[in-house]
């Protein structure tokens, strides 16, 4: 199992709303690309969080190959949405983990 996973630091001005647009709207479409299994949604404890909560996101794919396709055909519409959304709100970055037990 191969784990995509995305920390996001979110301005507070968009939290609520941001949290909102990635649980009903972003993470399904993710998913529907077919790359992937299953999201959760995590948020950060016990990091400074003076300009805004992190979380992540990870993204749980069978297999390498899968996640290769999402990064070839799908990865860049799916940023450039959140960036056409939420501007500079937001600073994401990404690693990519795969499960040992």
């Amino acid at each position: 199992m191969i784990v995509y996973n995305v920390t996001t630091k979110v301005a507070h001005s968009i939290q609520q709303d941001w949290l909102q647009w990635i649980q009903e709207e972003h993470i399904t479409d993710i998913i529907n690309t077919g790359c992937f299994t299953h999201a959760t949604v995590l948020q950060l404890l016990e990091v400074d969080d003076s300009e805004g909560p992190t979380f992540t996101v990870q993204y749980f794919a069978e297999s390498k190959s899968l996640y290769n396709n999402y990064m070839e055909k799908f990865a860049a519409i799916m940023r450039q949405k959140a960036f056409d959304k939420w501007g500079d709100k937001f600073i994401a970055f990404r690693s990519l983990m795969q499960v040992i037990h």
